[in-house]
């Protein structure tokens, strides 16, 4: 049964009597990747936890008008991206703090988490990852990382192909230059 298509999913999620469990499946087929990707936009593991939580909730709420427009990953993508976001944004509010200053605790943590070796590329990669501005950011990690294609971004971000193969231009110099000086 996990092997169902987003469509099989979907339709089960519409009927009354398999609704919970079609929500089930959506959340384990999807989660681990969308954990990751809130994960390199607000970095800490429990941060992570609470908008995956919004988010599921949000997709929750909203799956009965999901018209199908976009692929069901899509939808999700966009919607953990803009809770991710909302919570950067309540978080430096909250805290009345620069961006730099969040920014310098992300970089901390990488320092001293245990799955990153200081020495590592990793490390500096991370570092130069946090220096980018914020859309360049999301747009490198979701290429980078993700591996999703410009096409996709695009529809996630409400943004064009073309500005979006630009900001990751950008972020790719500016990360190079970060790598090198460092």
């Amino acid at each position: 049964m996990t092997h169902l298509s987003d469509k099989e999913l979907l339709e089960m999620f519409r009927d009354n009597e398999t609704r919970s469990y079609a929500f089930n499946l959506i959340v384990r087929k999807y989660q681990e990747r969308i954990y990751w990707h809130i994960r390199k936009l607000v970095v800490h593991h429990d941060d992570s936890d609470d908008v995956i939580q919004n988010t599921f909730l949000k997709v929750w709420s909203g799956l009965d008008g999901f018209r199908e427009d976009s692929q069901l990953f899509t939808w999700l993508y966009r919607i953990a991206t803009n809770e991710a976001l909302t919570f950067l944004k309540k978080k430096k509010n909250k805290h009345m703090v620069q961006l730099d200053d969040i920014e310098q605790q992300f970089a901390s943590s990488f320092e001293s988490s245990p799955h990153i070796n200081g020495e590592d590329i990793q490390l500096k990669l991370q570092k130069a990852i946090l220096t980018l501005p914020e859309k360049q950011r999301l747009v490198f990690n979701m290429k980078y990382f993700d591996e999703l294609k410009y096409e996709e971004i695009s529809e996630i971000l409400g943004t064009s192909v073309g500005a979006l193969k630009a900001s990751f231009h950008h972020a790719v110099k500016k990360i190079e230059k970060f790598v090198e000086e460092s």
